[in-house]
């Protein structure tokens, strides 16, 4: 079982109208202007849950998609293109003091990473930069591409493990070509979503995500012990560049949900111990029980140390340690009966290598190539 963290989707924002907000020069500017609000409007009503249109129209609008998250997806897909669009004719004209906004655009999300989440009402930042808004659209997609993997695993691993790669390639695009303009800009208050090392953190999250889906399906194939150790201990060795990303920020006064960093040590933990229990069936398979032994006594010492975070990651993991302390006792008793071999000690034990085997899939940005034309002064 894999666990689940659903927060980073859980974003909101307010209204934008963008023909109320740019100088359109003729009627084709301004109808596409109309057109990027109406995209925006669709997303902004699903993810405010403020959308009054019934199951079988939202059906029919994204051309008969039944899952909610496929419709997300498919209006997101929708406005992006045409978002790309106006953000490039923006930057064109960037050189020029410009009328192309007749009022402030007031673009602002919420956080769903931020500690003000769950301390108080909902906080809403503004950032009036079309990178914001394409930065926040980004981090949507690729939050609900995750949920959107977790959804379909129970009946097709491989698109599961493909959807979290590409869910991996689209954080990685934002980290690398989209939040560092909105960095260049200058803005002075940023939510969690709109750091670089959120994005990055995110996309290794999903790495990870995917190769716990491989590491399944490799499981359900019957594979050695020991391959499915390194299959685990490289789902936490993505685990852990995430961490150390994140534990870079939080030194540099970065205000980050603690959540994000307990379901990483959550998931790390989870994985470690599965790892480790499949290392020790395969030294006990080559005839090393004593060190099988050491390897699972080792790690059951360590985890209940790790435990935090929400109730039923703290269950997923227990119910893991109860599977490792069913093994390890078949272990020492077939060890006291038949071998006698000595367990060795902590810093004598073999150590577990990891093999990551899954990457990302390029997120390639989409741009409906319309010309817009704003009212500009030199």
């Amino acid at each position: 079982m894999m666990l689940h963290f659903g927060q980073p989707a859980k974003l909101k924002t307010k209204k934008i109208a963008f023909e109320d907000v740019y100088a359109a020069c003729d009627s084709a500017t301004l109808e596409q202007l109309k057109e990027l609000s109406s995209r925006r409007r669709a997303i902004e009503e699903s993810i405010n849950e403020s959308s009054y249109i019934t199951e079988a129209i939202a059906r029919e609008m994204s051309g008969g998609l039944v899952s909610r998250l496929e419709q997300d997806l498919h209006r997101i897909t929708q406005y992006l293109p045409l978002l790309e669009n106006l953000v490039l004719h923006n930057e064109q004209i960037s050189n020029y003091k410009t009328y192309q906004w007749d009022a402030s655009p007031k673009i602002r999300w919420s956080s769903a990473l931020s500690p003000s989440y769950f301390f108080r009402s909902t906080k809403f930042f503004q950032i009036d930069h079309l990178q914001f808004e394409l930065g926040m659209i980004l981090f949507l997609y690729g939050a609900i591409l995750r949920e959107r993997a977790l959804e379909v695993l129970s009946t097709d691993l491989v698109q599961s493990a493909t959807t979290f790669r590409e869910a991996a390639g689209i954080y990685h695009h934002l980290a690398l070509n989209v939040l560092p303009r909105l960095k260049a800009a200058g803005a002075s208050e940023v939510p969690p979503e709109a750091l670089t090392s959120v994005s990055t953190a995110m996309s290794l999250i999903c790495l990870a995500e995917a190769q716990a889906v491989t590491t399944r399906r490799a499981e359900g194939n019957g594979n050695s012990s020991s391959l499915l150790a390194k299959l685990h201990h490289g789902v936490t060795e993505f685990l852990e560049e995430a961490s150390g990303v994140l534990e870079t920020s939080v030194r540099d006064g970065k205000d980050i949900a603690p959540n994000l960093t307990e379901f990483i040590q959550c998931c790390k933990a989870l994985h470690t111990l599965r790892g480790q229990r499949y290392h020790a069936e395969s030294l006990k398979a080559s005839g090393q029980i004593g060190a099988a032994i050491g390897v699972l006594q080792s790690e059951l010492s360590k985890i209940k140390k790790k435990i935090r975070g929400e109730a039923k990651w703290k269950s997923v993991i227990e119910e893991e340690i109860l599977d490792a302390s069913e093994i390890l006792q078949k272990f020492v008793r077939e060890n006291d009966f038949v071998w006698h071999e000595k367990i060795p000690s902590e810093n004598e034990l073999p150590l577990p290598h990891g093999n990551k085997i899954v990457n990302l899939i390029p997120y390639s940005p989409k741009r409906w190539e319309r010309h817009l034309s704003f009212k500009v002064m030199k």
